[in-house]
């Protein structure tokens, strides 16, 4: 376990737990000041996150510990002098879905027609009024490679998008939300297209709820990861990409919650 150090306004690490042990024991570290590890939702004192490491008792007008040494690992792209991002909701997600979902039609309708959909619509019906099984057969083998082509195009478009320098689709880039790793950083093209095949499973006969399904544990999920963003290890996050970080206050630990702003 990787556990972070708050101090005077200050964030070190990360740094194995068995290190922030030793150093609680020894006295490097002291049980009021903060800690923070994958998971937790703020940040508490080492004390409580170590109960049972209990700090050496320094002799009386001791100076102060110093602190650990910096670790130049940055916390989901993070540095002292930022605000750390908010992930997207639900609805700003589906908000994005819509947009993207209306621009990737208009094209995949031209090009759907210019592959014989209309035809297959007419024949379909015009055979309907003879034999409804050949007819769906033959509309199914008509309408199969012009589908393989649509998913195509809508599998191109988000990879590409996602993975470029926004970091978002023209309808995440619209609601202002981006698509990062669990560092905060931009997508690998492999790693687009790892979280967009999930995407496909929507094209498979019998499996057609499970992206359903995957996108409403973004409701309620801690993170607002949808199951395709868990597996492939992705964040979406608020904020536009080439939006410059807000400066964030220098202060320390706050209250008897054991906040930390930083």
């Amino acid at each position: 376990m990787q556990v972070w150090i708050g101090r005077n306004g200050e964030r070190f690490g990360p740094y194995p737990d068995d290190e922030i042990r030793q150093w609680l024991r020894d006295g490097t570290c002291r049980p009021e000041e903060l800690g923070w590890y994958e998971g937790m939702t703020d940040w508490r004192p080492l004390g409580e996150l170590f109960p049972e490491d209990r700090p050496a008792t320094p002799p009386p007008g001791a100076a102060a510990p110093p602190p650990p040494p910096p670790r130049e690992q940055p916390f989901m792209g993070i540095t002292e002098n930022t605000v750390a991002p908010e992930y997207a909701g639900f609805w700003l997600r589906f908000g994005a879905w819509v947009i993207d979902y209306i621009l990737i039609t208009i094209p995949s309708t031209f090009i759907a027609m210019a592959m014989g959909f209309q035809h297959a619509i007419t024949t379909f019906f015009a055979q309907m009024e003879t034999n409804q099984s050949a007819a769906m057969t033959a509309y199914l083998d008509e309408v199969r490679p012009i589908a393989y082509v649509v998913l195509l195009i809508g599998f191109v478009y988000y990879v590409l998008f996602e993975s470029s320098k926004w970091q978002a689709t023209p309808g995440k880039l619209a609601v202002g939300i981006r698509v990062t790793d669990t560092a905060g950083q931009r997508l690998t093209a492999g790693r687009a297209a790892g979280r967009n095949l999930i995407r496909l499973a929507n094209a498979v006969p019998f499996l057609s709820i499970l992206p359903m399904v995957f996108y409403i544990t973004a409701a309620f999920s801690e993170r607002k990861q949808g199951i395709h963003d868990m597996l492939a290890g992705t964040y979406v996050l608020t904020g536009r990409a080439d939006a410059r970080a807000t400066p964030a206050p220098r202060s320390g630990p706050s209250g008897p919650t054991g906040s930390f702003d930083a």
